[in-house]
């Protein structure tokens, strides 16, 4: 099976359980099942390549141009956490069909975790750091939604969105580290990254890169200080913790730092960033896990503390330590994803996870206590379990690990660690199963259904085979995965045996042991010195790191978006004087290398009508009605500057805009009083005044500049015009560079034009939900009101303009590649016509003939534009790139075709809905409220019967 299709299947899959939600709970956990099957058979498949030491690629050139390719690589490691993410996944598959309730939405369920999968294997099969990165994303996006899956529970959300909060923030230090590492080789793909170690570590940038690489990685496993995400991720449903927190999520940084061991370990920075993260984490969740009474944060703590040795062991960056590190990653897959499923038939079936009120069920489940207790026993490293042979390959290195020139310091820490493993192991088993029955669990304690123990039994099996006889079962499988984290260089002997003779492991073994049953036994009073000892809280640390950066966003919010229009304009526009004056001061200005042309008259007399309007617009502000008349003078002028300068393109747009926007100005106007409040003290006039006056100076001067001077190089204009029919296939070279040089600006900004129609409509809906619907009602209009709603010749007018106009619009819309017009300008004389038939006809009258969806047409807009430029894909172009061609066809002779008119239907769909849409939110002011039932546009409440020549008008 390729590749591709075994990171695919989990993405596929999920949308079946989502689908199959109204099915029942078999269904959806079947469909889950299957898909889950399917791509661990496609894994297995190639075992035979991976068994022989062979890497399997699917390489497909995505984005090259950005270094982004979907490229896929699977070796050793990637089979191995691949195996787990699958494997595991499927017996939690099953696990979860037991164990949820039929409250529970199951399909809601099995599509996050297929989501989560999916996500896990794009990561532990990418050959390309940014497709990594992008898994990497997935994966903390998934797991927010299945850590909140419970959304009833406030523990549970906070929870997510901690663990989101963490892991996204190391997450976006891991890609500013992944891009410099990429910079450094000069490849963003993985296989030549692991080829260029003696490049990277001689690299300037090398620390910074391992630095923030290593960020990412220790948020995602939970290393110190970041770890206390973990714990409080405990709220989630137990199969999540069990596969979140066993054997995916919080070994995806795991993976990764052995994924770059070959590359970035073997230093200083790397030994000690690494080997002390992992050290102080081993021990501190082994210390805190002995005083958790919750079953799952005990699990949760010595989760941390079992990732903390494995992160040591890949810190000391010798070979023996990464084949310890690998096999203690198979083992703690095995013994942890057990114990948590364990935990979770316990809480399951007696109600609480507190193990303060549990203990004597050994009796009462003795198929639990059997699972719980090997699964125990082989965390706190008893032989002949496999948590025995990884802890004593661990415990064999620190003995010859020197840290800070100290023999003794790093084996010292990690025995008083395995102390404390063993400790809290046996009290694992010891206040849960052992010890005499209670009569006053929450519920009537009893062995789960086959379905509930079968998966965590199975991975026993596990635990004790491997522990028998690991040689066998996966000594091939640690060769092949260790030989790929080391780089594929040989491995040193070493010896996966039960029996090593009697070394200083074995002792430590023993020590730690006995030294766990010692702590144990004394727990009582131990914990009441934990109790009373001062500690941080992180969860507090954390809401206040959360609350302090709040109160600051805040603080700069209100400072700069206090909703006052003359404060940005102010900000912005003394911000880019400032720029100015610097550039100014700083810069050097070249000799003019041109001459000033005269002035002519026309050009004079429409400067002189310019400045003038703009004047009486600043004079008469305060009379809305003439302001916005002032406003279209204004326009229009600008429009014949346009159109006098040769830019006819930019003449029809503006033109077109002026009038669309004067009719909904004119519409919103109907319900604003005729004058405009006094809203600004002198003082504060003054100072606008002046700003505005240097930013007119600036500007005009800096245009002067420009236009007196030669650039040092050719222009963009001259590309465009060189460019324009041959790469785009138009002789406009306006059109062109909107829908082919510069059309993801114009897909933006289509999309921006949508959003701020749809804004529009949700800002109408909910006023409307209030009580101005009754002042709507009751409201004395500040306009004179007509007499005539609707005029007889303009409505006759209208009407027989109706297909004139569009006819017109289809005109532009078709001449645009090669002359004045396109998509834009068509999208705004058709919705001009659609106006002119509301505000001569009323919109009742216009609405019952329209049959065309607003919110659609915006939509459809966008997707058509988008698949424009997704086609270009498959003719490795860039995005958006436009195709074009001739067609032969005797009675027409020759035409031409270009794909760019598909991206101008776009442009002109969402531009007419955008429009519409606007014009009907404002109407619905008038209209839902009761006011302009019979005479849509009359919106006079005070006229309670009108009169009979407009019953007649409206008739007609």
């Amino acid at each position: 099976m390729s590749l591709f299709l075994i990171a695919a299947l989990p993405f596929l899959g999920a949308v079946f359980p989502a689908l199959l939600i109204r099915a029942g709970r078999n269904a959806a956990a079947s469909a889950a099942g299957l898909t889950t099957f399917l791509a661990l058979m496609g894994l297995l498949i190639h075992i035979p390549s991976v068994m022989r030491g062979d890497v399997v690629t699917a390489r497909f050139e995505w984005m090259p141009a950005l270094g982004l390719n979907a490229n896929f690589m699977l070796d050793g490691l990637g089979f191995l956490f691949a195996l787990l993410i699958l494997g595991i996944g499927l017996l939690i598959i099953l696990y979860a069909r037991f164990y949820l309730s039929r409250e529970d939405p199951m399909g809601q369920f099995y599509t996050y975790l297929l989501l989560f999968q999916g996500a896990m294997v794009g990561i532990v099969l990418s050959d390309n750091i940014l497709l990594l990165l992008i898994f990497w994303e997935l994966t903390s996006l998934s797991s927010f939604l299945l850590i909140g899956y419970w959304k009833h529970l406030p523990e549970g959300r906070q929870g997510a969105r901690m663990a989101l909060a963490v892991t996204g923030s190391g997450g976006l230090a891991m890609i500013a580290g992944m891009l410099i590492l990429g910079n450094i080789v000069g490849s963003y793909d993985l296989s030549v990254i692991l080829q260029n170690k003696e490049l990277i570590q001689a690299s300037p940038y090398y620390l910074p890169a391992l630095i923030l690489i290593l960020l990412g990685c220790f948020t995602k496993s939970a290393q110190f200080p970041f770890h206390f995400w973990l714990p409080h991720a405990m709220a989630a449903p137990t199969p999540v913790s069990a596969y979140l927190h066993s054997a995916t999520m919080v070994k995806a940084g795991l993976f990764l730092m052995a994924r770059m061991w070959p590359v970035l370990a073997g230093t200083d920075a790397w030994f000690y960033i690494v080997a002390t993260t992992g050290l102080i984490t081993m021990l501190m969740g082994a210390v805190i896990a002995l005083f958790k009474d919750d079953l799952k944060a005990l699990l949760a703590f010595s989760t941390v503390s079992h990732l903390g040795l494995v992160t040591m062991l890949l810190g000391f960056g010798t070979k023996i330590a990464a084949v310890a590190a690998i096999f203690h990653i198979i083992n703690h897959a095995t013994f942890k994803a057990a114990l948590f499923m364990t935990a979770g038939i316990v809480d399951h079936e007696t109600g609480t996870r507190d193990i303060k009120r549990l203990g004597g069920l050994r009796h009462l489940m003795p198929i639990t206590f059997t699972i719980g207790t090997i699964a125990a026993l082989s965390m706190a490293g008893i032989p002949p379990l496999n948590g025995f042979l990884s802890k004593e390959m661990m415990l064999e290195e620190t003995v010859h690990t020197t840290w800070l020139h100290s023999h003794y310091l790093v084996p010292g820490l990690a025995l008083l660690a395995a102390l404390f493993s063993a400790a809290y192991s046996f009290r694992f088993v010891s206040h849960v199963f052992l010890g005499p029955e209670r009569h006053d669990y929450p519920a009537h304690p009893h062995d789960p259904p086959v379905g509930l123990w079968l998966a965590p039994a199975f991975l026993v099996v596990l635990v004790v085979l491997i522990g028998l006889n690991s040689a066998a079962i996966v000594g091939p499988l640690v060769a092949v995965v260790s030989s790929a984290v080391i780089g594929g260089e040989k491995l040193p002997y070493y010896s996966l045996k039960l029996w090593h003779g009697f070394t200083p492991a074995l002792y430590m073994s023993v020590v730690a042991t006995l030294g766990g049953l010692f702590l144990l036994s004394l727990h009582r009073h131990e914990e009441k010195i934990w109790n009373a000892l001062p500690r941080p809280e992180a969860k507090v640390i954390f809401d206040t790191v959360i609350g302090v950066l709040t109160r600051l966003s805040r603080l700069i919010t209100d400072t700069l978006h206090n909703g006052v229009l003359s404060r940005y304009a102010v900000i912005m526009i003394g911000f880019t004087l400032a720029l100015g004056y610097y550039a100014y001061t700083t810069g050097t200005i070249g000799p003019e290398t041109r001459e000033a042309l005269p002035i002519q008259i026309i050009p004079l007399i429409g400067w002189i009508c310019l400045v003038g309007a703009t004047l009486a617009i600043m004079w008469f502000h305060r009379n809305r009605l003439l302001s916005l008349v002032l406003i279209g003078v204004v326009g229009l002028i600008v429009s014949m500057a346009f159109n006098y300068l040769s830019a006819p393109d930019l003449a029809l747009t503006q033109i077109s805009v002026e009038v669309v926007t004067m009719i909904l100005l004119l519409l919103s106007l109907n319900f604003l009083p005729t004058d405009t409040p006094w809203d600004s003290s002198a003082a504060r006039r003054w100072r606008d005044a002046a700003i505005s006056v240097m930013a007119g100076i600036g500007s005009g001067a800096l245009i002067y500049a420009l236009l007196l001077r030669d650039f040092a190089f050719p222009t963009i204009s001259e590309f465009h015009l060189a460019n324009s029919y041959k790469g785009g296939g138009g002789t406009n070279v306006v059109n062109v560079i909107l829908v082919d040089f510069r059309g993801f600006d114009t897909f933006g900004e289509i999309i921006v034009l949508g959003i701020a129609a749809l804004i529009i409509f949700a800002l109408t809906e909910a006023v409307l939900g209030t009580n101005v619907r009754s002042y709507l009602l009751n409201r004395k209009p500040h306009w004179p009101q007509s007499g005539d709603s609707h005029p007889l010749m303009m409505v006759v007018v209208t009407r027989m303009m109706m297909p004139i106009a569009l006819m017109v619009g289809a005109y532009i819309f078709f001449r645009g590649h090669n002359q004045p017009g396109g998509g834009f300008i068509a999208g705004l004389v058709v919705a001009i016509a659609f106006l002119m038939q509301y505000m001569a006809s009323g919109y009742t009258w216009a609405i019952e003939r329209q049959r065309f969806y607003y919110h659609g047409s915006i939509g459809w807009g966008v997707l058509i534009a988008a698949a424009t430029g997704l086609g270009a894909w498959f003719n490795d172009r860039p995005f958006l790139t436009s195709d074009f061609g001739y067609i032969h066809w005797p009675p027409l002779e020759e035409f031409e075709w270009a794909t760019a008119i598909l991206f101008d239907t776009g442009v002109f769909l969402a531009v007419l809905g955008a429009v519409m849409l606007a014009l009907d939110s404002l109407s619905r002011f008038a209209w839902q409220p009761g006011m302009a039932q019979e005479f849509p546009m009359d919106i006079n409440p005070l006229r309670d019967n009108p009169p009979q020549e407009e019953e007649n008008m409206e008739q007609v």
